[in-house]
């Protein structure tokens, strides 16, 4: 069993994820349950992860919508 990330391997993870296109820009990320579930961390750690990232302009937040790649970083 692999051992899970830490938060910068996490972030650095979901960065190399949208840099290659896997998350396009414009498009919804997975869930936070999916993302916990993929990297075998808990939800609260995703949580952390997905606000630094929204900190730094990657990501965006749509009320009732979800969490979304920015257009452009």
């Amino acid at each position: 069993m692999p051992i899970p990330p830490t938060m910068s391997e996490l972030i650095d993870d979901l960065l190399r994820r949208i840099e290659t296109g896997e998350f396009q820009r414009g498009s919804k990320i997975p869930s936070t349950q999916q993302l916990s579930d993929h990297y075998d961390v808990s939800v609260s750690t995703i949580h952390r992860a997905v606000a630094t990232l929204r900190e730094q302009g990657v990501l965006v937040g749509r009320p009732g919508r979800g969490v979304f790649v920015a257009e452009s970083s």
